[in-house]
């Protein structure tokens, strides 16, 4: 082992060792540790010339303490980044949100699992959750205050749980939703009660519906045209019935008395009824089109049974069916016969449902997948895909378990199961039809498929 001093530019490193048993080369990779200078670019002066990688350094004659010369260009320097990396951890919480690709769980409060997975399909709709973000704090003059105050919850959960990677507790929300209905707070044996997660997505819609058609708390939209120096200003009368209103023309006839009238409504589900005779999707929406109602009859004097007979007669944006199954219906499980081009079992064509039903409903503006408008119109079809699913584990609605399954913009699914957001393969949703021990799909949210006009 020989000792050397190595000058390189105005640097001089003493006490360089060499080992005579390696060839130069390792020499040369010790000096590049030194300066910089990559072993190819190094010129070192011996006796005979320039070191060369494979001479032998017996005759060199390098001796100890003796100091040798070299030249050569260093590589630059890497540079420190400006930012260093930025674990997700570290983000703030709304870009922790868009990195994660889904948005926060609810804390389950003492069976709320029907409000929460309520909550998490609706907040799927980003139209609903525009509307809302207009939505003014100061209540309107011909609104009452409960529908306000569960309107503003509703806004204040929706924009939480937007921001939060870590699971909300939504205990605003659920107290006022419990002061606007009762029914939502009853105890057994000082344990708040399991509820119908149909019946909480029903009476929030109504009272969304309510608020949001609200004269003072109209949605406007500003409108491209430009009068004069004036703006013209669009208005959406009701949101909520636009994007969730189902019209119904229905004949109502008693065939006792011969009696009939006609009437026209809007509801914001289908009932479609599962039973071991029925178990496609189009099979039991025809079924829940059909029902008897008794009524006092003017002709007769007295009750009578009347038949009461629906035709869907405009379809909205967002289709919500409700699965209402018999014992033998829930060990059938539900099959969606679809006969679009691109059959799948998340799909539904609602010409297979019986009645003169307004397929084809015009929008006067197409919506982005934030729930803007584009500018652009567009024109809704018949056609409706899958964009979440409601189930429910047990032997009835008001007890078990509730969980929401909802597709999100990436096209990947998510299980809410209250605080614990799961991912799914969209194969598993279709395992959601029920018959047999696993989740039973109970509320199904379609989305219409939309080309532009």
């Amino acid at each position: 082992m020989l000792t050397v001093s190595v000058k390189w530019l105005k640097e001089v490193f003493p006490k360089v060792e060499i080992d005579t048993s390696q060839p130069p080369y390792v020499f040369k990779c010790q000096l590049y540790d030194l300066t910089g200078v990559p072993p190819e670019r190094q010129k070192i002066m011996v006796k005979g010339g320039l070191l060369k990688d494979d001479a032998d350094w017996a005759t060199l004659g390098v001796k100890e303490g003796q100091k040798m010369m070299m030249m050569g260009t260093a590589d630059e320097i890497v540079k420190a980044p400006e930012k260093g990396p930025v674990f997700m951890e570290d983000l703030p919480e709304e870009e922790q949100v868009v990195a994660l690709g889904h948005t926060a769980g609810l804390f389950n409060l003492g069976n709320t699992c029907y409000m929460n997975s309520t909550v998490q399909c609706l907040h799927s709709v980003p139209e609903l959750k525009s509307a809302l973000s207009n939505y003014p704090s100061q209540k309107s003059s011909d609104l009452d205050q409960t529908s306000h105050m569960l309107t503003a919850a509703t806004r204040e959960l929706f924009n939480e749980l937007d921001k939060s990677v870590k699971p909300v507790a939504p205990m605003q929300f659920w107290m006022v939703l419990r002061k606007k209905y009762p029914q939502f707070g009853q105890l057994h044996n000082g344990v708040y009660m399991q509820q119908d997660a149909e019946e909480c997505w029903t009476q929030l819609l109504y009272t969304l519906s309510q608020s949001l058609r609200s004269t003072e708390s109209q949605f406007w939209i500003m409108a491209k045209t430009f009068i004069g120096d004036c703006f013209l200003l669009n208005q959406n009368p009701d949101t909520t019935k636009e994007l969730f209103g189902i019209e119904l023309v229905s004949r109502v006839h008693c065939q006792e008395s011969g009696e009939e009238s006609s009437e026209t409504e809007s509801v914001y589900s289908l009932k479609c009824h599962i039973s071991q005779e029925v178990n496609h999707l189009h099979e039991g929406l025809k079924h829940g089109l059909k029902s008897e109602l008794e009524k006092a009859s003017p002709s007769l004097g007295r009750s009578a049974i009347y038949l009461k007979e629906s035709c869907i007669n405009a379809l909205p944006r967002y289709l919500t069916v409700s699965i209402l199954r018999d014992e033998e219906g829930k060990k059938a499980g539900l099959k969606a016969k679809v006969k679009s081009s691109s059959s799948k079992d998340n799909d539904a064509k609602m010409t297979d449902v019986e009645g003169p039903s307004n397929e084809s409903v015009k929008s006067s503006n197409s919506t982005s997948g934030e729930g803007g408008s584009s500018g652009k119109e567009s024109q809704l079809t018949g056609i409706y895909d899958l964009v979440a699913v409601l189930t429910h584990k047990g032997r009835s609605a008001d007890s078990g378990h509730y969980v929401a399954w909802v597709k999100q913009e990436s096209g990947k699914w998510i299980e809410y199961d209250d605080d614990n957001p799961i991912p799914q393969r969209e194969e598993d949703i279709t395992k959601l039809s029920g018959g047999g021990d696993w989740h039973m799909a109970y509320i199904c949210m379609y989305k219409a498929r939309a080309f532009p006009v």
